[in-house]
């Protein structure tokens, strides 16, 4: 298995535990500032993407002395964090996760959330994490979701402005052939009853957020 771990700069704070999802499969990326923590934290990129706005001058000098840094212009079209989902994707992994995209400005972190819409067309699974959420977006069908202490609540929200045929079992609040839309808090915390579970819907684009308080 090809798994990408991609580091933005986001508050360090809002960090999930890496230690929870690594193993010999991953191989990290970073974007601006994430390159600067994830350096200092001995774990040695793949690849670095960035401006490097975030950053000051010295440091900027000693990240050069540790890694090969592709320096973007500061005047562009997409994030540094962009740039970096862009070559990850390229490289056809089975799994990117993406750390230190929230909890700073709003419009990048949900511009970070709305990024997850390019995995849709392919096979890889894009989950974006922090310390308290898990974050996928999936296209019309069923799946499988297994319990999880660390993140134990689990809410849909939907990501087009009608998702329809949405059924949920082995849940504590179960539907059947619901719809949701824009606005609507019906599929908003709720739980499994098992060890496992599913989801399913028939049309739309439905984004799945497992949580913690």
């Amino acid at each position: 298995m090809k798994i990408f771990h991609i580091l933005a700069g986001g508050p360090v704070d809002h960090y999930a535990d890496f230690l929870y999802y690594e193993s010999d499969d991953v191989q990290w990326v970073a974007a601006d500032r994430g390159v600067f923590h994830l350096l200092q934290r001995n774990i040695m990129p793949v690849a670095a993407f960035g401006d490097y706005d975030s950053v000051s001058e010295e440091e900027l000098r000693w990240m050069r002395e540790q890694t090969t840094l592709h320096i973007m212009p500061k005047e562009k079209d997409e994030t540094d964090l962009e740039l970096a989902i862009t070559w990850a994707l390229k490289q056809k992994p089975d799994i990117i996760r993406i750390f230190g995209a929230t909890g700073g400005r709003l419009d990048h972190g949900l511009a970070n959330i709305q990024m997850l819409v390019k995995s849709l067309d392919t096979a890889i699974e894009m989950i974006l994490v922090d310390h308290k959420n898990e974050i996928s977006i999936k296209r019309a069908g069923t799946y499988v979701v297994e319990q999880n202490q660390r993140f134990p609540y689990i809410s849909f929200l939907p990501l087009t402005e009608t998702v329809t045929g949405i059924t949920l079992q082995g849940f504590k609040y179960p539907l059947h052939n619901q719809t949701i839309q824009w606005g609507s808090t019906l599929c908003v915390s709720n739980e499994l009853n098992s060890k496992k579970g599913t989801f399913s819907f028939t049309s739309g684009i439905l984004m799945v957020i497992s949580s913690t308080d």
